[in-house]
């Protein structure tokens, strides 16, 4: 499999040795192209917003989230692989901005677990 870029935003606005926190800001209908997570991360929607996510050889744009403001998003990529490709597309009417931190240290666990989120947003 090729290598695709690991920023999972378009602007990296703060970097230590333990945390890498990216924003992804996108219009409507705009995408975020093929990338891959190598790291646990959460991601933040402090606004509402409705996109879609399509995994690398998948014909169907088969992940909708929904978010209402505050909505807040965890993911174990686990130590062994960086998860499958995937790429992202605003389906909202307005332009909308989440944030994405990366825990860069070791994740606990070596396989990648599904999605764990609160209740102000859902995953369909």
């Amino acid at each position: 499999m090729p290598d695709y870029p690991g920023n999972p935003g378009d602007t990296l606005i703060f970097e230590n040795d333990r945390v890498r926190v990216w924003s992804m800001t996108l219009a409507p209908g705009q995408l975020f192209d093929f990338h891959q997570h190598h790291h646990d991360h959460v991601v933040l929607w402090p606004e509402a917003g409705l996109a879609q996510a399509q995994e690398l050889g998948d014909q169907e744009w088969g992940l909708t989230q929904e978010a209402r403001p505050g909505f807040v998003l965890y993911r174990t990529v686990g130590h062994r692989e960086p998860l499958t490709p995937h790429r992202i597309r605003n389906i909202g009417e307005d332009t909308v901005t989440h944030y994405v931190v990366e825990l860069l240290e070791k994740s606990p666990r070596a396989e990648s677990e599904p999605w764990v989120f609160n209740d102000r947003g859902e995953i369909r």
